[in-house]
């Protein structure tokens, strides 16, 4: 078998996916578009079975209705690990699959970087040289210390490697409980209170699913240790901001580096961007030189996958989120 589907490339820089893609398809018609608002009329006119999305100017305005109603596609393939921004689907009609790991890596380099930052206060030690003060300071180490993991996927599993690394003692949570190395125990969800009073860093990389919601809100929060940081790597709605912005604030929870929000961009007025025990970032920690070229590149064999007749790699179930 070797079937000859229509491709349609939809991503803000095309044309070298387009090279990647034609360099070991070179029989397939394969099409592009650039932008949200031309993706309805790029489907219409390519009438393309296959699709490769990458969602490159956020979730708003994401044209998900337009992929999901176009009944010639038969195969969306995201070209990163969240899918949130199409669901729901129907798993019947329609397959969907992710690059999972593709940023795993480079994520994990994110959270380590950050926990290192706020555990040695670095950014206090920059505003002192900013000033111009030199200042009686001293740093503190990771090592000994309790991480908890929310969300062992392979993001959350190159975090635990990097944690081990640092002698300190990881826990974890995931939906189907496993041992697994590099973390010390795991658990069900349903464990995740009895967890979080252990927990010295706190790292959230869930998918966003109605079961995860507000998985952290003012209960969770008034549970955690007062000298506790959260790294939160999600999907901007598994974290309650107002709730966590509380705690920050009334000295519950000690600092958090945040990568995800409800709102993207964030909006000017919002506290976060004058607090001190917070650091921001504008959901990069998974864009790194060659992520995109590594994406299409599993896109590609996975193609070849598809024109064999075979499973595809990486299938995302609707309901898991993964």
């Amino acid at each position: 078998m070797n079937l000859s589907p229509i491709v349609l490339l939809h991503t803000d820089d095309p044309q070298p996916a387009l090279e990647t893609v034609h360099h070991t398809h070179s029989d397939l018609a394969i099409h592009t578009c650039d932008s949200y608002n031309g993706l309805a009329r790029a489907l219409q006119q390519s009438r393309a079975e296959v699709v490769y999305s990458v969602r490159f100017d956020g979730t708003p305005g994401y044209p998900a209705s337009e992929l999901r109603s176009a009944e010639h596609v038969k195969w969306i393939a995201v070209g990163g690990s969240g899918t949130d921004h199409l669901a729901p689907w129907d798993a019947a009609s329609l397959t969907v699959t992710n690059a999972a790991g593709v940023a795993a890596d480079m994520m994990a380099e994110y959270v380590l970087g950050c926990v290192l930052s706020l555990q040695l206060d670095l950014r206090g030690f920059h505003r002192a040289q900013q000033q111009r003060r030199w200042v009686a300071g001293s740093v503190t180490p990771i090592a000994g210390k309790s991480a908890l993991l929310i969300g062992l996927g392979q993001t959350g599993t190159a975090v635990a490697r990097r944690f081990k690394a640092m002698d300190m003692t990881v826990l974890g949570v995931r939906a189907n409980p496993a041992p697994m190395d590099n973390v010390d125990a795991v658990f069900g969800q349903d464990a995740l209170r009895e967890l979080l009073p252990q927990a010295d860093v706190i790292v959230v990389a869930v998918p966003l699913l109605a079961n995860t919601r507000h998985l952290l809100a003012s209960n969770e929060f008034a549970m955690m240790k007062s000298t506790a940081m959260l790294v939160d790597i999600s999907r901007g709605g598994v974290v309650h901001e107002p709730s966590l912005l509380h705690a920050l604030q009334s000295g519950k929870l000690a600092a958090a580096a945040l990568d995800v929000f409800a709102i993207e961009p964030l909006p000017q007025a919002h506290d976060f961007w004058s607090m001190d025990n917070v650091i921001i970032t504008p959901h990069c920690s998974s864009v790194y030189p060659g992520w995109a070229q590594r994406s299409v590149e599993m896109f590609a064999d996975n193609l070849h996958r598809y024109r064999r007749g075979q499973p595809l790699a990486r299938v995302v179930d609707p309901d898991r989120g993964y």
